[in-house]
């Protein structure tokens, strides 16, 4: 249905063009080219219509339905673009085998000292360096 409604839309909108470049203007008389107020008025005075002229208001007509139609079914699609995408869940990380609570603070001693063992008993964490002792010469 969408393809039939585009090739109707594409048809008409070219034979519109061509109907509008194949009529004459309103000012092409000569009384027009040397600035004659009748072709001018708003309301003045008109001949009859001719074939252009009703071959251009039918096909102003069907392009006007054309689009609306066109647009109607556009919005029917469903909202935006980034919903339709389809989103990848996270790699899981591989969890540590003996993995201490997140809420648990590390056991200290004394004025605020690591209790002895304390960094073996959480996976990770970096062990204290000794200094190294200097080399003698």
């Amino acid at each position: 249905m969408e393809i039939v409604l585009y090739l109707i839309h594409i048809v008409v909108c070219l034979v519109l063009i061509m109907v509008v470049l194949l009529q004459s203007g309103k000012a092409a008389d000569l009384a027009g080219a040397f600035g004659g107020g009748g072709s001018q008025t708003a309301l003045g005075s008109r001949g009859a219509a001719t074939v252009l002229t009703k071959a251009t208001t039918i096909c102003a007509i069907l392009f006007m339905l054309t689009s609306l139609g066109l647009a109607l079914y556009g919005s029917h699609g469903g909202g935006s673009v980034l919903e339709q995408v389809p989103i990848k869940a996270p790699a899981a990380e591989p969890a540590p085998a003996a993995a201490a609570p997140k809420d648990a603070a590390p056991a200290t001693g004394g004025e605020g000292q690591p209790a002895a063992g304390a960094a073996e008993a959480v996976p990770g964490a970096q062990q204290p360096q000794e200094p190294a002792a200097p080399e003698k010469k």
